[in-house]
């Protein structure tokens, strides 16, 4: 694809046609002319998708949950940041609330929103 052209993305089409080129260039070495294509399309990629595909917002429980399963994490591996087996327990079974401390744990180790973590 020696012709193509990276601008503004506006329809499915471009989308797909510039997730095509990005595979080609994937893996390029930067400071490249490759490697130069590869992060403009990851620029314009990502402004079509986030303007075209939001993600729906998860309440903290939902967040928490897909953490877990993302990390492979069972109710256990989350007693260091909630402080017992017990509390873990309480809050994803929405007994129990987020604690400040707790939000600010999961912020910072498993990278939840902080906005997500207080909603």
């Amino acid at each position: 694809m020696e012709n193509f052209e990276i601008k503004t993305i506006k329809t499915e089409v471009e989308h797909k046609t510039a997730l095509v080129r990005l595979n080609e260039v994937w893996g390029a070495k930067p400071n490249t002319k490759d490697g130069d294509i590869l992060e403009l399309l990851l620029l314009v990629i990502e402004d079509f998708e986030t303007k075209h595909y939001r993600m729906p917002t998860l309440n903290p429980i939902e967040a928490i949950k897909y953490k877990m399963e993302e990390n492979d994490l069972s109710q256990k591996d989350l007693v260091k940041y909630f402080g017992t087996k017990s509390r873990v327990s309480e809050v994803l079974n929405n007994k129990k609330p987020l604690t400040l401390k707790m939000i600010k744990s999961l912020y910072k180790n498993l990278g939840i929103p902080a906005e997500t973590l207080l909603a």
